[in-house]
């Protein structure tokens, strides 16, 4: 397999569309003006992944004074992303469902692995759509939300 092109920071991204697990879309071109944290887990239903999500939903209130939009983003479909987000009481916090084409944001940005997930990570998107943070984790490795917020505040 060729060795995965992960985008660099400094790098304009593409827009993308993704539903939520509310249906609603999300378009990362309507947050114009905004920072975005795109927190890509591999798998809805397993413990780390349910803690990532509920860091971003317990941190919301942070997000909104940083002028940021919080999503959390998988390879599960919307039916899973809703029943997930119900189980775990997320309200505040959109779970996209990257899920057809299958994972083809996490391709868009390298971070895809051959098993049919995305890896685990956290990448921030500036206020004129350029990647300013990076952080790819290791798969059994809870992501440090007070780190990504000490990002944010830098931006």
């Amino acid at each position: 397999m060729a060795a995965k092109k992960v985008l660099n920071v400094g790098t304009k991204v593409r827009n993308f569309s993704l539903q939520d697990q509310n249906q609603h879309i999300f378009q990362l071109s309507g947050c114009q003006g905004k920072k975005v944290l795109l927190s890509f887990h591999p798998l809805a239903w397993t413990p780390v992944c349910a803690k990532q999500m509920q860091s971003l939903e317990k941190s919301n209130k942070v997000f909104k004074k940083l002028n940021t939009v919080a999503v959390g983003i998988s390879v599960d479909s919307v039916p899973s992303k809703s029943a997930w987000a119900k189980s775990l009481k997320i309200s505040q916090t959109s779970l996209l469902a990257d899920f057809w084409p299958h994972g083809d944001v996490a391709k868009a940005y390298g971070i895809f692995r051959e098993e049919g997930f995305s890896e685990r990570a956290n990448i921030i998107i500036d206020q004129n759509g350029c990647i300013a943070f990076k952080k790819i984790y290791p798969i059994a490795q809870l992501p440090d939300i007070d780190e990504i917020i000490e990002q944010l505040k830098i931006l």
